[in-house]
């Protein structure tokens, strides 16, 4: 009945393979003279997805997650990962060849300090390392009497010898119905942020810069329409945008050069290396340049100088016509949401259903949109003990049958022309347990305290981050990942760089759109997200001192009310959560058919205590 075109459900390659690939790599490291070599999660650009072709972590070791390092020293190899993947790493890689470590705290460089001896000679490749990780890596090594050495090539490609090809996607012109602003604006102004941080050169190692500020749009990762690229824009005169001329249609590239001349990929470092003769000044964003820039601008006598891409906080602050159009997004995807809803309330209960039939499903609703251009990541569909994994991704080997008595995790998202979604739902199958209820309600409190929260112009993510943990905190339980996340207009789900966390520093502005997202997960037993996203909007406040801002809920699906203790909400929680599923029935019902609008109907209907 449905199928996924956007994803697949293979089990990543272990055993055999991989353990002959990790000898074989130590035997090329040896080859060179190095006794170790780092393997980031990474291409040249720090993209969160990337092309199959970049994809050296997950061929080495067999760790698919999106966030990760790897160290191999010829005794020993470690993997690092975040929180969100220690379950996941523990079940995909060979203990027996791979230490799992975790990637932040203690971060990887205390592991190679202890395990590194005098006389270590351990590699890296420039271009998959920002100028910040090089040098606490340098240092790491520093203090251990080794050396960190920069590779002219990965080591790593020598022995990957089906590696895929780099990709060569079209690119699209992402019209002004859908941007809101052409790119010689655009440009206006990343010229006056040049002009403040006094520098000759900007360079743009971010594709989603790139794409937001020509204007474009490709298809070289997945689930992200980018296409790979960089630009130079100079403070005076015409920018240049480096991309491979194959990915160009006559048409793209008559739009491209209306601002911009276009060159090759290789043309770049040429062309920096003559700039940076001159003594310029170039701006590298500190997040998403290769070192190997850093190093090519200073070798030829230019000054690089690092910090944040100005072009990153110009894209997050969405003009009206991205705002509108990422409305009109979540309004439609509101209607596929609605439908796989109460599909799965119907056939789930059957105990017939699996969590690659929910995936395939959903992405199928929302194909009936005739919209859809894509899924914006790989949807989390995690039953029962899956569910507590907190990027869980269902393979035909993991596949877990979805039983009464569960609760379905569903993380999934879209990525349509006029806007991009993400949305996460937790469903009771049958009856839920105390516990269930307990903890659901106590993410649900912290949720809506992030979405009815009023705050000052200038606050953080960091700020506001505890009130979604309050409730849980009370009973001595957490989650270990953010509150929310950035997202793009029509670019990446995951943007920067406002953030809901402990460690979001930058100031939350109108226009900016995130994720409201606390969970709760029970090692083997369930987990919980309820997920919807947010935009910052001015707040009247009487007799308020300064502007003041609060969050305007853009996703509009059902939150489970069987999953709910109503003697722990008060008054104004019960309001709130009453509203939202009133706007979600006004939303959805004049779009579904009779019997989805019953169930609708049950499904938003208004709670009491």
């Amino acid at each position: 009945m449905f199928e996924a075109l956007f994803q697949t459900f293979e089990e990543p390659e272990t055993g055999v393979a991989l353990t002959a690939r990790l000898s074989a790599f130590r035997e090329e490291l040896a080859r060179r003279n190095l006794t170790g070599f780092v393997v980031p999660r990474a291409d040249q650009q720090q993209n969160e997805y990337v092309a199959p072709s970049e994809e050296r972590l997950a061929w080495l070791t067999g760790f698919t997650g999106s966030a990760g390092l790897a160290v191999v020293l010829s005794r020993e190899a470690a993997l690092f990962v975040d929180g969100r993947y220690t379950l996941q790493a523990g079940k995909q890689v060979d203990a027996k060849a791979w230490r799992v470590e975790p990637l932040v705290d203690p971060p990887p460089e205390s592991w190679l300090t202890k395990h590194l001896v005098a006389g270590d000679r351990v590699g890296f490749d420039p271009w998959l390392h920002t100028s910040a990780a090089a040098e606490r890596l340098s240092t790491a090594c520093a203090k251990a009497g080794a050396e960190l050495v920069a590779v002219d090539s990965n080591p790593l490609d020598a022995v990957w010898t089906e590696r895929p090809a780099l990709p060569l996607a079209p690119v699209t012109v992402h019209g002004a119905q859908f941007s809101g602003e052409a790119e010689t604006d655009k440009l206006k102004r990343i010229g006056l942020e040049i002009d403040r941080l006094g520098v000759d050169a900007l360079v743009l190692s971010d594709s989603h810069a790139v794409a937001w500020t020509f204007n474009i749009r490709g298809g070289d990762v997945s689930h992200t329409p980018l296409p790979l690229s960089y630009a130079l824009v100079p403070k005076t005169g015409r920018p240049t945008v480096f991309i491979d001329h194959r990915k160009l249609s006559n048409s793209t590239r008559d739009h491209l050069e209306q601002t911009a001349d276009v060159a090759e990929p290789d043309a770049l470092m040429p062309r920096l290396t003559e700039l940076a003769r001159s003594g310029a000044s170039v701006a590298l964003d500190s997040a998403t340049a290769a070192d190997a820039l850093s190093r090519l601008i200073s070798a030829a006598g230019g000054k690089p100088v690092r910090g944040n891409d100005p072009v990153s906080l110009l894209k997050a602050v969405k003009n009206l016509t991205e705002i509108e159009g990422t409305r009109a997004a979540h309004r439609r995807d509101a209607v596929a949401l609605a439908r796989f809803l109460a599909w799965i309330d119907r056939e789930a209960p059957t105990g017939a259903l699996t969590e690659i039939d929910a995936v395939e499903a959903l992405e199928t609703f929302r194909r009936d949109t005739g919209a859809l251009k894509d899924v914006s990541f790989p949807t989390i569909s995690g039953t029962g003990p899956n569910g507590a994994i907190v990027h869980y991704r269902v393979t035909r080997k993991s596949n877990r049958r979805i039983s009464p008595g569960d609760l379905l995790l569903i993380d999934s998202g879209a990525q349509y022309e006029d806007g991009t979604t993400d949305v996460t739902r937790t469903i009771a199958i049958g009856g839920p347990s105390a516990e269930m209820c307990d903890r659901f309600t106590r993410v649900l409190r912290g949720h809506i305290a992030i979405a009815r929260a009023v705050f000052p112009d200038g606050t953080t993510g960091a700020q506001i981050d505890t009130l979604a943990r309050q409730f849980l905190w009370q009973a001595g339980i957490d989650f270990e990942h953010g509150t929310g996340h950035g997202v793009g207009s029509y670019l990446s789900v995951h943007e920067g760089p406002a953030r809901i966390s402990k460690l979001g520093t930058t100031p939350l502005r109108r226009g900016m759109i995130l994720s409201n997202e606390p969970g709760y997960y029970k090692t083997d037993a369930f987990g919980i997200r309820i997920e919807n996203l947010e935009l910052v909007v001015g707040a009247d406040v009487a007799g308020a001192e300064k502007p003041v801002n609060a969050f305007e809920t853009l996703t509009l699906a059902p939150i489970d009310r069987r999953l709910i203790d109503l003697n722990m909400l008060t008054g104004d929680e019960l309001s709130w959560l009453n509203a939202y599923h009133e706007r979600v029935r006004h939303a959805v019902r004049p779009h579904v058919d009779e019997a989805n609008k019953a169930w609708l109907e049950a499904a938003t209907a208004p709670l009491s205590l």
